[in-house]
C-alpha cells in the first residue's frame, strides 16, 4: 500500500491541546469490525462491552523526563531528547542543534551534567554522562517532561500527572502509552468487580511513535526498535482466557504490539500447527520493531482501544489491519464529523475485531 492511503485532512481545532478536566470523561467511537457499523458513546461505557474473563492488557511504561536543554562545548544551544536509557551512564539522543556536535565533543545540560558525545548512528547520538548519579535519577531531577510535538503549549504542572497513566510503574518511555490515560482509579474497581482479569505488559514508547512515515510504499518502512517485555503472569491469564472463551482487549497500540511481537517470537521459537491460536504466546521480552499493516493476522488481541492518530503514522496503519481499512476511513471522516478530539489527549476509539461488543 502507499503513504498517501493513509493520509487524511484534520482541522488544527480537533488536536486536543489539554487532557480532558477528569480522567474517563472522554468520548468513545466504538467500531464494529465485522459490520463497519459506528456507534457514538462515552468512555464511561466501556464495562459493557466487557464481560466476567476477558482480560484487558495495559502497558505499565512511565514516562521519564527525557528532555534537557543546555550548551555544546562551542557555546551554541543544545536540545537533547532522550530516547532510551541504555545503561547507569549512557543513553540514546536525538539532539537538536545549529550543527550536529561530532563524537568526543562535550555538552554541558541542565547547568549540572557533563555529557560526552560517544557516536552517531542515523537520527540518534549516543551519550555518556559524566556524572556519579544514575542518568534515570538524573532525568527525574533535572530533565522535562516530553510532551508530542503537536501539543503547542509549554509544559504545565498538571503534565506531569495527566500525561501518565494511573497504574504507571516502569521508567523508560519518552511518551504516554495514550489510551491509558483515560482510565482512572474507580474504572479499574469496577472492571475488577465484573470479574474482567487485569494484565500488564510493558513497552517503553520511544520518539518514532510522532514519525510519519516518509517513503512512498510502506513496505519500505523501518521500524526503531523498542524495549518490551510480557511476564509470565500476563501469558496465563491470556492462555487461561482463550481456553474458556473470553477475549483479550489491548489498551492502546503499544499493549498490542507488544503481545503480537510476543505471539511472533513464539512462532518462531516452537511452530506447531497443532496447537491453540490463542495459545501461541510466551513471556519474555526484548527489542521489536514490528510493524504492523493491513494484511496482518492477529494471534492474540481480540478487541482494541486505542485513541485517534496522526495521518501517515504508523499507528494509524496498524488500526487500519485491526478494524480494516475502510472502515477505519469511516470512523475517521465520522470522528472529524463529530467534533471528536484528536491525539494523545483527545478521545477514545473501541475497535472490536470480529464481533459486536455488545
Amino acid at each position: 500500500m502507499k503513504i498517501q492511503d493513509f493520509d487524511f485532512d484534520l482541522p488544527p481545532e480537533l488536536i486536543a491541546q489539554f487532557p480532558a478536566e477528569k480522567r474517563g470523561n472522554s468520548r468513545m467511537l466504538h467500531l464494529d469490525a465485522a459490520s463497519g457499523a459506528l456507534q457514538d458513546r462515552m468512555f464511561a461505557d466501556l464495562p459493557s462491552y466487557l464481560r466476567p474473563g476477558d482480560v484487558i492488557v495495559f502497558n505499565d511504561t512511565r514516562v521519564i523526563k527525557a528532555r534537557l536543554y543546555g550548551i555544546r562545548d562551542t557555546g551554541g544551544r543544545v536540545e537533547v531528547l532522550v530516547e532510551r536509557v541504555l545503561d547507569r551512564q549512557r543513553v540514546l539522543a536525538a539532539i537538536r542543534a545549529s550543527h550536529s556536535p561530532k563524537p568526543g565533543s562535550k555538552l554541558f545540560l541542565a547547568d549540572a551534567i557533563e555529557v560526552i558525545v560517544l557516536s552517531r548512528e542515523h537520527d540518534f547520538y549516543t551519550l555518556q554522562f559524566e556524572h556519579e548519579g544514575a542518568v534515570i535519577e538524573l532525568l527525574e531531577r533535572y530533565g522535562k517532561l516530553p510532551l508530542p510535538p503537536y501539543i503547542s503549549r509549554p509544559v504545565e504542572k498538571s503534565d506531569e500527572q495527566r500525561y501518565q497513566t494511573v497504574y504507571a510503574t516502569r521508567l523508560g518511555a519518552v511518551a504516554a502509552p495514550t489510551a491509558g490515560l483515560h482510565f482512572d482509579e474507580p474504572m479499574l474497581q469496577l472492571l475488577r468487580k465484573m470479574g474482567v482479569v487485569m494484565a500488564h505488559v510493558t513497552l517503553h514508547v520511544g520518539s518514532g511513535t510522532f514519525q510519519p512515515v516518509r517513503v512512498e510504499n510502506i513496505a519500505d518502512h523501518r521500524m526503531h526498535s523498542e524495549f518490551f517485555e510480557v511476564s509470565t503472569e500476563t501469558v496465563e491469564y491470556i492462555r487461561s482466557a482463550k481456553a474458556e472463551g473470553g477475549r483479550v482487549l489491548a489498551v492502546g497500540t503499544t499493549s498490542l504490539r507488544a503481545l503480537e511481537a510476543a505471539a511472533a517470537t513464539e512462532e518462531r521459537a516452537e511452530p506447531d500447527d497443532k496447537r491453540e491460536e490463542g495459545a501461541r504466546i510466551k513471556c519474555g521480552g526484548g527489542e521489536t520493531d514490528i510493524f504492523i499493516t493491513p494484511g496482518y493476522q492477529f494471534r492474540v488481541v481480540d478487541c482494541l482501544l486505542t485513541n485517534f492518530h496522526l495521518p501517515r503514522s504508523t499507528l494509524l496503519m496498524l488500526v487500519s489491519a485491526f478494524g480494516g481499512v475502510e472502515n477505519i476511513r469511516r470512523a475517521y471522516r465520522h470522528a472529524i464529523k463529530e467534533r471528536y478530539r484528536f491525539f494523545s489527549f483527545g478521545d477514545a476509539m473501541l475497535i472490536g475485531k470480529t464481533e459486536d461488543m455488545d
